[in-house]
C-alpha cells in the first residue's frame, strides 16, 4: 500500500513539472497555439493523473480488502485447526494402531503361511500313509487282521472280558458243517452271538480314489465300483447265512452278526442300495458298525453286570436266612442255660436251706461241741437275684423254630 502513495505522489510531481514547464514554454514563446496545446496537454496530464491516483486508491483498497481477507482466512483458519486438534490426535492415534494391525497382521500371515505349509506337509504325509493303508488292506490276511483288531477294541471298549464274556477264534461243528467265528460274544442265561469281522474292501477302496465331485467316465467308473462294492457285501452275507453259526450253539439266537469295521464301507453300501438290510435280515444276519456294535455290547456287559447283582443279592438273602435261623438256635441253647442256671440256683438254695435249718441244728445238740466256734462259722448265702430272659421279639420267635429245638 506504501508503494501506492509513493506512486502517486512522483505522478504528481511529475504532473505539476509538466503543466509548469508547458506554461512557462507558453508565456516564453507567446504563441496563443502552443498556450493552448500546452493547455490541453495540462489537462490531459491531469486527467492522467486523476485517472493514475483513482487506480492507485483502488488498487490500495484491493490491497487493504485482500489483507483483511487474508487475516480472516488466518483466523478462520487457526479456529479450524483449533476445533480439528482432537480430530488430528484421534486420527494421529488411529494411524498408528492402523500401524501396529499391520505389522500384526504381516505376522499373522506369516504364522498362517507356516501353518499352511505345515498343514500341507502333514496333508502330503497323510496322502503317503493312506495309500500304504489302502494298498494294506487290500490284502486279505491285512483286512482280517484289522477287522479283528477293530472287534477286539469295540469288545473291550463296552466293558467285556477276555475268556469270560466272550471267546476268539473258537471252533462251532453242526449239521451245516464246521466253522470258526471270530468271535463268540456270551450272554447271560448260558447263550452266545457268533460274529464275523470279515468284510470285502477291495471295490470300495477302488471307489474311494475317485473324487465324488468326478463327471464323465471317473463318474461312471466310481458307479461300477459301488455296485461291485454292493455286491460283494451280499455275498458274503450268503456266505456267513451258509454256515449257520447258530445251529452249533446252545439255545442260541438264530442269527450271526456280520461286523464291519468301518462306517463308510456300511453307508456307502446301504446308500447304494437301501434295501441291504432287509436282505441281510432275510438271511439271518445282522450288519453291525463300529457304533451299533458297541451299543450292542455294552447291553450285554449291563445284563451281566445285573445278573452278578441279583446273584450277589441273592446270596447276601440265603446268608441272611441262614444266619436268622442260626440265631434262633442260639437263642434256643441259651434259654436252655438259663433254665439249667434256674435249677441249680434252686438246688444251691435248697442246700443253704437244709444246711442252717436242719444240720446245724442237729450239729449244735451234739455234746463238748463249743458252740462259740460253730456260731462263727459263716453259712453259705442263697441267692436271690433272678436269670435274665431272652426279650428281643426276633429271638422268642426263632426259639419256635424247628432248628432251635
Amino acid at each position: 500500500m506504501e508503494f501506492f502513495w509513493i506512486l502517486m505522489v512522483l505522478i504528481g510531481v511529475a504532473a505539476g513539472a509538466a503543466i509548469g514547464w508547458f506554461a512557462r514554454a507558453a508565456r516564453t514563446t507567446g504563441s496563443e497555439a502552443e498556450a493552448a496545446r500546452a493547455t490541453a496537454e495540462a489537462a490531459a496530464l491531469r486527467e492522467a493523473l486523476e485517472r493514475s491516483e483513482q487506480r492507485a486508491r483502488e488498487a490500495a483498497e484491493r490491497d487493504r480488502a485482500e489483507r483483511q481477507e487474508q487475516t480472516l482466512r488466518a483466523q478462520r483458519d487457526s479456529a479450524v485447526m483449533q476445533a480439528l486438534s482432537p480430530v488430528r490426535e484421534s486420527l494421529q492415534r488411529m494411524q498408528q494402531r492402523v500401524d501396529e494391525m499391520q505389522r500384526e497382521r504381516t505376522e499373522q500371515f506369516g504364522q498362517v503361511s507356516e501353518q499352511l505349509r505345515a498343514a500341507h506337509a502333514l496333508d502330503q504325509q497323510l496322502r503317503a500313509t493312506t495309500e500304504q493303508l489302502a494298498g494294506a488292506l487290500r490284502s486279505n490276511t491285512t483286512r482280517g487282521v484289522w477287522g479283528e483288531t477293530q472287534l477286539r477294541r469295540i469288545v473291550e471298549s463296552a466293558g467285556l472280558i477276555a475268556r469270560v464274556d466272550f471267546d476268539e477264534q473258537s471252533s462251532i461243528s453242526s449239521d451245516a458243517g464246521s466253522g470258526r467265528p471270530d468271535m463268540l460274544v456270551h450272554l447271560p442265561g448260558g447263550t452266545s452271538i457268533a460274529v464275523d469281522a470279515k468284510a470285502p474292501l477291495a471295490a470300495f477302496l477302488d471307489a474311494e480314489a475317485i473324487p465324488t465331485t468326478a463327471t464323465g467316465d471317473d463318474a461312471a467308473r466310481r458307479a461300477e465300483l459301488m455296485q461291485r462294492h454292493v455286491k460283494a457285501v451280499r455275498a458274503h452275507i450268503d456266505a456267513l447265512a451258509k454256515k449257520a453259526y447258530w445251529a452249533g450253539l446252545d439255545a442260541s439266537p438264530e442269527f450271526v452278526v456280520c461286523f464291519i469295521p468301518s462306517e463308510s464301507v456300511l453307508s456307502a453300501a446301504l446308500a447304494e442300495d437301501p434295501g441291504l438290510l432287509e436282505y441281510a435280515f432275510a438271511k439271518r444276519v445282522a450288519l453291525a458298525s463300529p457304533v451299533n456294535l458297541w451299543a450292542v455290547l455294552k447291553t450285554v456287559a449291563y445284563s451281566w453286570s445285573q445278573q452278578e447283582v441279583s446273584s450277589e443279592a441273592k446270596t447276601l438273602f440265603d446268608l441272611g436266612n441262614q444266619l436268622y435261623e442260626r440265631l434262633g438256635a442260639l437263642a434256643g441253647k441259651a434259654d436252655d442255660m438259663r433254665r439249667a442256671i434256674e435249677r441249680t440256683i434252686d438246688s444251691y438254695n435248697g442246700l443253704v436251706g437244709s444246711l442252717e435249718s436242719r444240720v446245724l441244728v442237729t450239729a449244735r445238740k451234739f455234746p463238748g461241741i463249743d458252740a462259740s466256734k460253730l456260731e462263727s462259722t459263716r453259712a453259705p448265702k442263697t441267692i436271690d437275684t433272678p436269670v435274665r430272659r431272652v426279650s428281643a421279639p426276633e429271638l422268642l420267635s426263632a426259639e419256635l423254630s424247628p432248628e432251635a429245638s
